[in-house]
């Protein structure tokens, strides 16, 4: 998927904001009609909405057929959520508030476009888009020259108009080629995910760390001032704000993924990651805890490592968290590696957590032998045990000063 920004003129950008509304206000319609009549399939839904979105909500055709398929697509979307136990368990207030009434949409939510939709003037920089007020032609936008290469190259299917906080932006689809999979990985490139550090391969770098803690506890304090303060000018200033941190985590998993995958390809090696699964749920933290514990993204890194990976074609292995850290081998009493200022005598000192590659390639190998090399879609990672391991220390015990990688180094303006 690649996005672009969109540059509308204020006619052209009135015409789409209307186009949404009215496709969203089908949509909640064609929910209820799903919910009352419990029909949630796209060819049984159609014959009860597709009519009645043509000739009242001013649609085309292709336009109420995209309409009906999001509203099926949003119940299975919350049929898997309710499995997974994302909203609660059942009979619980939060679950029965999700199954008791019908899905509604958000006036400006995003809205799949198809190629009789919409065209695109590649080389000229603009497209043409269906709206409910005709075509409006010629709406330029924006990109990268790496993202108008994709576009050029490989764009296929379907694109998503979407509006957010008052710009408009195109998520075109792309159907990139994939290297071929190593399937002889020399080694294995281990990642530990942490707290104190962000992340750490077996080879000692350490990818985020204390700079970047200090950063988050920085702006964290600050939208805690603000809120408190609950004033007009503190509500402009968390409205400029907002989102801040999700974007500076999100561009950071990117950094970190290009270079852990970039480390890999290079050196012919494979990558082990923990299975985080459900960790979250295995213990109950105190209020102060909770923002340090879950405020980063680690699900988001572990997505972003494997599509990277797949698209590079190396291997990627998915570890218990439970075997990824035990005491090192050789004891260091001069240098104990508890966490900062909480020293524990008689612990272990060694660079930060080597995971797998520490010990050699046999653990990884089994793994991979035991079909537990994911592919970049993996939903749900498999659990490989791997007992018996002499490994460094925790990455969440705080090294010797290290510049953390992502303030040092340029990783160049793509991704």
């Amino acid at each position: 998927m690649t996005q672009v920004k969109l540059l509308p003129t204020p006619v052209q950008a009135a015409a789409l904001e209307a186009t949404l509304r009215a496709c969203n206000e089908a949509a909640t319609w064609a929910s209820e009609v799903a919910f009352g009549k419990d029909v949630k399939t796209n060819f049984a839904l159609r014959e009860h909405t597709y009519t009645e979105i043509k000739a009242r909500r001013n649609l085309g055709a292709q336009a109420a057929q995209h309409v009906i398929k999001k509203v099926c697509d949003a119940y299975v979307t919350l049929k898997a959520n309710l499995k997974a136990g994302n909203l609660g368990r059942p009979g619980s207030k939060r679950y029965r508030g999700v199954v008791e009434k019908p899905v509604a949409f958000r006036p400006a939510g995003a809205q799949p476009y198809d190629d009789r939709m919409l065209s695109w003037q590649i080389d000229q920089r603009g497209v043409s888009v269906w709206t409910t007020a005709g075509r409006v032609k010629d709406v330029a936008f924006t990109a990268s020259p790496e993202q108008m290469a994709t576009l050029a190259l490989y764009r296929r299917g379907e694109s998503d108009l979407l509006c957010r906080d008052g710009m408009w932006f195109l998520n075109a689809t792309c159907d990139v080629p994939e290297a071929a999979p190593n399937t002889a990985p020399v080694d294995f490139l281990g990642i530990d995910l942490g707290i104190v550090n962000i992340a750490t391969t077996s080879d000692g770098e350490i990818m985020a760390g204390r700079e970047l803690n200090r950063t988050r506890s920085r702006e964290r304090t600050l939208r805690t001032k603000l809120q408190k303060k609950n004033t007009p000018s503190a509500k402009r200033r968390l409205r400029n704000r907002r989102r801040k941190e999700a974007r500076r985590a999100k561009d950071i998993n990117h950094k970190i993924a290009k270079r852990v995958v970039a480390e890999a390809e290079r050196t012919g090696r494979g990558i082990a990651l923990e299975n985080l699964t459900s960790i979250r749920e295995r213990v109950r933290l105190r209020r102060p805890q909770r923002a340090t514990h879950s405020s980063w993204a680690f699900a988001q890194l572990g997505q972003f490592i494997a599509y990277k990976a797949l698209k590079a074609g190396v291997p990627v292995v998915y570890a218990d968290p439970a075997y990824t850290s035990p005491p090192a081998p050789e004891p260091n009493a001069a240098t104990p590696t508890g966490r900062t200022g909480s020293p524990r005598p008689g612990s272990y000192a060694g660079p930060a957590d080597s995971l797998i590659t520490r010990t050699g390639t046999a653990p990884a190998t089994s793994a991979r032998e035991r079909g537990s090399c994911g592919d970049a879609g993996r939903s749900q990672p498999p659990q490989t045990h791997f007992p018996d391991r002499d490994v460094g220390q925790d990455a969440n015990a705080a090294p010797r000063p290290v510049v953390p990688v992502l303030q040092a180094r340029d990783f160049g303006p793509g991704r």
